[in-house]
């Protein structure tokens, strides 16, 4: 990945919803499922590979009990 990649909005999403799942002991099928989600969306999401809709951001937000915009925030 170039520095450039590494700095999109959705990269930084992906790595912020996968540390949250992560910290919160869930899988991604967990997490998922949750979020009323497939598993292989949310794993596609964490891949960068899907462009998320915002009603998906607050679902898996909702599902990890976090705030939307610190999944989007970079650290």
């Amino acid at each position: 990945m170039s520095d450039d990649h590494n700095k999109t909005l959705r990269v930084i999403f992906a790595r912020n919803l996968r540390t949250l799942r992560i910290a919160k002991g869930l899988s991604q099928e967990a997490l998922a499922e949750l979020a009323e989600l497939h598993r292989t969306y949310v794993s596609s999401v964490e891949r960068c590979e899907r462009n998320i809709t915002l009603d998906s951001v607050e679902r898996l937000a909702k599902a990890l009990s976090a705030n939307p915009l610190d999944l989007l925030r970079e650290d």
